[in-house]
């Protein structure tokens, strides 16, 4: 029997804390636990969906991922290796087969540069190629987003916000990643843009055999382009399944939550009963005791209060895998 295929990426007992600082002498006074032990793989070729509220940690955990952030405490194996605790010189090599989209393109490109200067940077600090060699690439990596290849004689601030998102995802892909990070690719587009750039980021994961690691806050994009989907809240994943198994049969509260927020055109629907949630989410610098979700939590008990509950297997056995971190037997 073959064994299994390594995961392209592993996470494990991941954690981002950064100090507050306070008073005259702006000495730490408190700690903000923006990331507080996440663990998950990734397989190649995969898409996993991280969903939660804003303030959950979504962004500083892909940022951790790609090493912008040097974790506190944990591990990232990305294609066998541990790049938590590499140097900036030691990541370099890492830096060509992991990549990431910005949510927002109008801050992630600089607007002093032609967007063929934009393009071609990976390929300079990388020793890649001569000048001709350079331009042809931004030319293929143009047509390959759908614009023009005159494009890079001009300028991000003279293109639309879904033509500037288009220039950061080929600037992304320029190395040849295996893994790309996209931290809420769409939530500054348009509506009318969004499923262009969705459909965009789909057929280039088919084309290229990408992996992407797709941070959303809304869970209808994430099932249409997730594999597996993971569910965060205050810094920990609090559901990890199948997307069509999250979807059919959320185990956790607040996911529960968060799928009956999505709107639905069916009238029929609207009048079953929802699944609410009350309340605003906790700091991360002053988190709950025991299950971060108890105080929003319609099913808290006291247990939930003093004990943190473990992700645990919920699936039957030779289901489909889906674990779930809470105490209520849902």
């Amino acid at each position: 029997m073959a064994e299994p295929e390594s995961p392209l990426l592993e996470v494990r007992n991941l954690k981002t804390h950064f100090p507050v600082k306070g008073g005259v002498f702006l000495r730490s006074v408190a700690t903000s636990k923006a990331v507080d032990g996440v663990t998950f793989s990734l397989r190649a070729g995969e898409t996993l969906g991280l969903v939660g509220e804003s303030g959950c940690g979504k962004s500083t955990l892909g940022k951790t991922i790609a090493r912008l952030i040097r974790p506190t405490e944990g591990s990232v194996h990305f294609e066998g290796r541990n790049l938590a605790p590499l140097s900036r010189k030691e990541l370099k090599p890492f830096r060509r087969r992991l990549q990431m989209i910005f949510q927002d393109p109008t801050e992630s490109l600089n607007s002093r540069h032609t967007v063929g200067e934009l393009l071609a940077e990976p390929f300079v600090i990388h020793g890649i190629g001569t000048s001709a060699d350079r331009g042809r690439r931004v030319s293929e990596l143009l047509a390959k987003v759908g614009l023009d290849p005159e494009a890079a004689r001009r300028y991000p601030f003279e293109f639309s916000g879904g033509q500037r998102q288009r220039i950061g995802i080929a600037r992304a892909l320029a190395l040849n990643p295996s893994l790309v990070i996209c931290d809420e690719p769409v939530s500054a587009l348009d509506v009318s843009i969004q499923s262009q750039v969705l459909n965009l980021i789909l057929d280039l994961q088919r084309e290229l055999g990408l992996s992407y690691l797709f941070i959303a806050h809304n869970l209808a994009i994430v099932k249409h382009v997730s594999d597996r989907i993971a569910v965060m809240y205050l810094g920990r994943i609090v559901e990890l399944g199948e997307a069509e198994e999250i979807h059919a049969n959320p185990r956790h509260p607040y996911t529960r939550a968060l799928l009956a927020a999505i709107p639905t055109p069916d009238p029929s629907a609207r009048k079953r009963v929802r699944a609410t949630i009350t309340g605003d989410l906790p700091s991360p610098i002053n988190p709950p005791s025991g299950c971060p979700f108890h105080p929003r939590c319609p099913h808290a008990t006291e247990r939930c209060s003093t004990e943190v509950p473990a992700l645990r297997e919920t699936a039957p056995p030779g289901g489909a895998s889906h674990t779930v971190s809470c105490h209520y037997d849902l």
